[in-house]
């Protein structure tokens, strides 16, 4: 039997992000499939893994000792590793290595993540100022995966690796029973999502100022400088917003089911798990009118444009509409079953047998 591995070390374990939860759901599904080594770097990401996992301890992937890594994971024996990131270091290696790029938005947005310390961060700028660096990267693999066909079509355009690509789908935690219900009334509308500039929040509040009975909710936790320019747009608008700086998963999901949807604006995403997660809730999803979104949406979600609030205004009017609401939840419902990670699990499973 091969002995898988998967590096478990990009995990966030107090406030998880998309790759934290990718990492996760895969993890829990490819466990019940074979045999699994996963890596790690820190006690609390442990504690969140499945009791059947061998565990094995490397250093923080950000380190400039990452280089060193794949010759401490030699002496474990595994036979094929994937990472969840393209920066698990192959340098070295006896092993096969599938590494994961999710999507290009650095290369268009290259503002590096704050939590970063200021070394990584300027390697991290430089690093997306071409696509030669990724190339040598990728080119390090045995296979690459991302989580789109979206993605994968811009990294055939842009020529990023010559090894082959494989769309592993991101997913959301499954549902449980969603209760039977009609929100065409309610006035509540929920963003979960950061809320860096190109995530473009103050679009949501643009169209929620032309609808004076509705409330946007922002799940998310935020920073106070940029609680304070978002609520001064809104207040010079006359927006209702309401900022809850971070909620835990049940409160999460008693907000998509409380609410008539989950708007986004985004002007570039990489996926858009929580579009998923509110579509399984039956919860419809107004979304910007994005490649990506219209992938995962398909005709199930409602889209808009950005740069036109009455676009926004239209949408979420239209869900008020007789019979709207319900025929929309169970779309979305429907959409989002096409999802889950039991099945991106079983198709990384043969992935990484086959190579």
């Amino acid at each position: 039997m091969r002995k898988i591995a998967f590096d478990a070390r990009f995990i966030k374990p107090e406030h998880p992000d998309g790759i934290s939860r990718f990492s996760l759901g895969l993890i829990a599904e490819l466990s019940k499939l074979t045999a699994l080594t996963v890596i790690v770097c820190d006690a609390r990401v442990e504690a969140k893994l499945p009791k059947s996992v061998a565990v094995v301890w490397a250093g923080d992937p950000t380190s400039v000792l990452e280089i060193f890594t794949a010759r401490r994971l030699n002496k474990t024996g595994i036979d094929v590793l994937f990472s969840p990131m393209q920066t698990t270091s192959g340098l070295g290696r006896k092993f096969k290595l599938v590494l994961t790029l999710h999507d290009l938005i650095y290369y268009r947005h290259r503002t590096p993540p704050k939590e970063f310390n200021p070394l990584v961060r300027i390697v991290w700028w430089l690093y997306h100022l071409s696509f030669v660096p990724q190339r040598l990267v990728l080119n390090g693999a045995d296979a690459v995966v991302t989580v789109s066909n979206t993605t994968k079509q811009q990294m055939l355009k842009h020529r990023l690796t010559k090894r082959p690509i494989s769309v592993i789908y991101n997913a959301a935690d499954a549902a449980g029973v969603v209760p039977e219900r009609n929100n065409s009334d309610s006035r509540i509308l929920v963003y979960m999502g950061s809320f860096i500039g190109y995530k473009d929040v103050e679009a949501l509040i643009r169209g929620v100022a032309l609808l004076p009975e509705h409330t946007l909710v922002c799940l998310s936790r935020i920073s106070k400088q940029r609680k304070a320019e978002l609520t001064a747009l809104a207040d010079s608008l006359g927006a209702r917003v309401q900022f809850e700086n971070g909620v835990s998963e049940a409160e999460y999901h008693q907000w998509l089911i409380r609410a008539q949807a989950l708007v986004t604006a985004s002007k570039d995403e990489g996926f858009g798990i929580p579009v998923i997660e509110a579509m399984e809730r039956g919860t419809p999803a107004v979304v910007s009118n994005l490649e990506i979104f219209r992938e995962i949406g398909a005709d199930a979600a409602n889209y808009f444009n950005p740069d036109h609030p009455q676009s926004f205004v239209d949408q979420i009017n239209r869900l008020g509409e007789e019979g709207v609401w319900r025929s929309t939840s169970q779309k979305s419902i429907a959409q989002a079953g096409r999802f889950s990670w039991q099945n991106s699990a079983a198709e990384l499973f043969e992935l990484l047998n086959r190579i």
